[in-house]
């Protein structure tokens, strides 16, 4: 802007002395001003022509590497499907054909949108996590996101056939899934992990999805879990009516699992960074993670330092920011806690704020039972 301002400065100065010798001096001399060759004769716009041409640079390599992304996850997508039965395989073709012609794209380039999501570098966000005591059984979670796509969030109800269990979720990625609870009463939560290496498998969305249509409980999810292929790094927080919860840290290398099995006192959280050991190494300090270490201490402290007494309104404030900074961004910089959702597994009830918790109260969903 300032180099801008200095051209446009130096046009008004020439311009001026041309017009004060015009009017003074006789007789009159008429002059003719090159301003293109001014113009291109200045540092300042050789400096621009270099800035446009590095960054033309620098958009062609991103779209290369995305059209190499599709190449890549393509193959992928194939991979995947090999692990499922021909009629599971079927209908999950057939929904995301329908998705297509309803956005009337090619679905390839959409089956490459898919399976890419949390495949590459993410949003990191997201706090999750999950207690359970002799009255209660809970999980929790925040999801943080874009603000300018939040109309795009969803709440969903799958109801499905063909040996799968029908469940609701969550979701900003589609046919995807962030959190959810299926029939059975297993609640998954996700919070993702930027990814520092990438493996043909299942993408975050996909796992939570598949844990929910095929697991009845915690110890399924993590038998489940051992079995496929993942592509992304993610962390899962698991709770069922039992009374039994983990948080999962996994990546296309490791599966690394903390869990509590029907104890009377216990809790586990999660945001977007690894804790177990064996996973820190994994971790990528240089990105915006959305303060998820801030976040993460608040869960962690708030548990530790209440010591027992966790309930529904403990919850609530949780996600609220009460104990500490969880959901208090700056709506102004495009992030925000754009829905919150508290699965009560002991009495089989789902509870959802529409937004950010500090704004928006929690409202029970009554349209799916389990």
């Amino acid at each position: 802007m300032k180099n801008t301002l200095k051209l446009f400065a130096l046009v008004a100065f020439v311009f001026a002395v041309f017009t004060a010798s015009a009017q003074t001096a006789k007789p009159i001399k008429l002059g003719h001003l090159d301003v293109q060759k001014v113009m291109t004769s200045m540092p300042e716009f050789k400096k621009a022509q270099d800035d446009l041409a590095a960054k033309e640079q620098e958009i062609r390599k991103e779209l290369t590497a995305m059209h190499d992304n599709y190449q890549k996850l393509m193959q992928e997508y194939q991979a995947n499907a090999k692990t499922l039965t021909e009629i599971s395989r079927t209908a999950k073709e057939q929904e995301i054909q329908g998705l297509a012609d309803g956005q009337q794209c090619d679905v390839r380039i959409l089956q490459a949108v898919l399976f890419s999501m949390y495949s590459m570098p993410p949003s990191c966000n997201c706090s999750c996590f999950a207690f359970t005591t002799e009255q209660e059984i809970l999980l929790g979670r925040n999801s943080d996101f874009l603000t300018e796509i939040e109309r795009l969030n969803q709440n969903v109800v799958y109801k499905l056939t063909d040996g799968v269990y029908s469940f609701t979720g969550n979701t900003t990625a589609f046919i995807e899934i962030e959190d959810g609870v299926n029939e059975h009463g297993l609640a998954v939560g996700l919070t993702s992990v930027y990814p520092n290496q990438c493996k043909p498998g299942f993408n975050a969305g996909m796992i939570v999805r598949y844990l929910l249509e095929k697991c009845k409980n915690v110890s399924e999810a993590v038998s489940c879990l051992y079995q496929l292929p993942i592509a992304s790094a993610q962390t899962l927080t698991l709770a069922d009516t039992m009374g039994a919860i983990a948080v999962i840290e996994c990546n296309a290398e490791q599966i690394k699992i903390e869990k509590t099995l029907n104890s009377n006192l216990a809790f586990v959280c999660a945001t977007n960074t690894f804790h177990l050991p064996g996973m820190v190494g994994y971790n990528n300090d240089k990105i915006d993670n959305w303060f998820a270490e801030e976040r993460y201490q608040t869960l962690y402290s708030a548990f530790s330092e209440k010591n027992g007494g966790f309930n529904f309104p403990f919850a609530e404030k949780l996600l609220s920011g009460d104990y500490g900074f969880l959901c208090q961004y700056d709506r102004s910089t495009g992030k925000d806690t754009v829905w919150s959702v508290i699965y009560d597994m002991k009495r089989h009830k789902i509870y959802r704020s529409e937004g950010n918790p500090r704004r928006h109260k929690f409202k029970e969903d009554i349209r799916f039972q389990f």
